[in-house]
């Protein structure tokens, strides 16, 4: 019989389906503090680091919700979403020697409030929509040799079950995320809104 996961869930832990980018094409953020101009291709390789560390870790947030749903229900899925997504990232972190974050100028939980820098680059993806630019990640290469990548995370319809207005999300569903996250700032999007990014940070090799 085959198994199905309800959004919901999914949701609550990976959020919203990331960008709909689907190549390795990336811009690089202008710094002065870079110390030399950086190639095309390296730029675009690593991207594709910073998109993999970005996908392989919400995979693994995925399939650890999947056997927690299948062996203990519904409602210990939820509980396993609040008090276990900090730590598998940080695990996927560990592995790929990276910072790793989601992070949102609305946060669902108030500890993935974004910073100031990652503030202004959910507003650069928020314009990009708004002037009718598919958002791109953006790639910053550092003086120390360390690498910034910013992926957006983009709303689509299923993203509204758990982030819409509270005329989308019903009221169980609505319930549920207030007992888990009183100071929830994500409910009021649409389709095709920025809600966040990966924030991810990572040694050049």
């Amino acid at each position: 019989m085959k198994f199905i996961i309800p959004s919901l869930l999914l949701l609550v832990l990976v959020g919203c389906k990331d960008s709909e980018t689907k190549t390795n094409t990336t811009r690089q953020i202008p710094a002065v503090e870079n110390a030399t101009q950086k190639t095309t291709q390296n730029q675009k390789n690593l991207g594709a680091i910073g998109l993999e560390y970005a996908q392989t870790t919400q995979q693994v947030l995925g399939k650890q919700l999947i056997g927690t749903i299948q062996k203990k229900g519904t409602l210990e899925a939820l509980r396993f979403c609040s008090i276990q997504a900090y730590p598998i990232t940080d695990s996927m972190a560990l592995k790929h020697k990276a910072t790793i974050k989601r992070v949102s100028d609305r946060p669902r939980n108030k500890a993935n409030k974004a910073n100031a820098a990652e503030l202004e680059y959910i507003k650069s993806f928020k314009q990009d929509i708004v002037n009718g630019i598919t958002p791109i990640p953006l790639v910053k290469e550092n003086r120390d040799d360390t690498v910034e990548f910013y992926y957006p995370i983009i709303t689509n319809a299923m993203c509204l079950q758990c982030h819409g207005t509270e005329k989308e999300v019903n009221p169980e569903t609505l319930t549920v995320i207030r007992s888990l996250y009183p100071q929830d700032m994500a409910l009021g999007y649409g389709t095709n809104e920025v809600r966040g990014i990966w924030s991810i940070n990572f040694k050049e090799q």
